[in-house]
């Protein structure tokens, strides 16, 4: 019918007005449509050169239907108030440097009413392959932000969020910043100091230097930590963190790495409790 969609007909005698040697505007008029419509159907199956009628026809139904899947997928999550937030919270993890699928797979354990999901699980929720999920999983578990524990029934395994997840994260970017501390220091022996690459090295050292200081409490906050370590042996973490308005946990990680850090000549220091209490 003109103006409606094209029929494998049209098609077909589009194909067979292009093989006579016929314009656009003269197979337009034939079929009573725009001419614009048959340049737009000539170049987007193939060209006045490659256009085939049948072939034209069925990657146009398969487009509509790839447009009508992804414009369900779009309803679901609109809907969904839930499937919206898991995808926000995973672009602002993307945005802060974490790769996109294990951003997602994060998002989902974190916001899961469930403590633990199973691969097949995550599978099905970010409607994604089985190797995309094994993938992320490997660099969560590798960042100590994710573990997981065995279904010893059904064999399966189940994949946790780490507790201090977030603890875990500001660890592992405060030991980027260090390395690229040392990696600049390095270059900078390499090349000298008084050249122009080790003063731009010089400069990135310098920076990166003070952001690690900065993400671990300063030197300021880590000698206090110390000091409070050793001077206030009666305290126990509770005691610290009533006193502070802390949580316990807070204390106790900050008591841990206060008297990891304050020891001396390489010796081994307790930690947590036992620091407080052999100070």
């Amino acid at each position: 019918m003109p103006g409606g969609r094209l029929s494998q007909q049209d098609r077909r005698e589009i194909a067979d007005g292009l093989t006579g040697g016929l314009g656009y505007a003269e197979i337009a008029r034939r079929l009573e449509r725009p001419t614009s419509t048959i340049s737009r159907e000539v170049a987007r199956n193939g060209g006045a050169g490659g256009y085939r009628a049948d072939h034209a026809h069925y990657a146009t139904a398969s487009r509509a239907r790839r447009r009508r899947t992804t414009s369900g997928v779009a309803d679901v999550r609109t809907v969904d108030p839930r499937r919206g937030y898991v995808e926000r919270f995973a672009s602002m993890m993307v945005e802060g440097g974490l790769p996109r699928m294990a951003s997602r797979v994060l998002a989902l354990l974190y916001t899961s009413d469930s403590r633990t999901l199973t691969a097949a699980e995550l599978v099905r929720e970010l409607r994604v392959s089985p190797a995309s999920i094994s993938k992320a999983i490997g660099y969560l578990e590798q960042v100590g932000t994710v573990h997981r524990e065995p279904d010893p029934v059904r064999r399966l395994q189940h994949y946790v969020i780490a507790d201090d997840v977030w603890l875990k994260a500001w660890e592992v970017s405060a030991r980027t910043n260090q390395n690229w501390s040392e990696t600049a220091a390095e270059g900078i022996e390499l090349l000298g100091a008084d050249t122009p690459a080790g003063q731009r090295l010089s400069h990135m050292a310098d920076f990166f230097d003070r952001l690690s200081e900065d993400m671990s409490g300063g030197g300021g906050f880590q000698d206090c930590l110390a000091v409070l370590a050793v001077a206030q042996p009666s305290l126990d973490p509770s005691e610290l963190a009533a006193a502070l308005g802390w949580p316990v946990e807070r204390v106790r990680d900050v008591l841990e790495y206060a008297v990891k850090n304050s020891g001396q000549d390489g010796a081994e220091q307790p930690t947590g409790e036992a620091a407080v209490r052999e100070a």
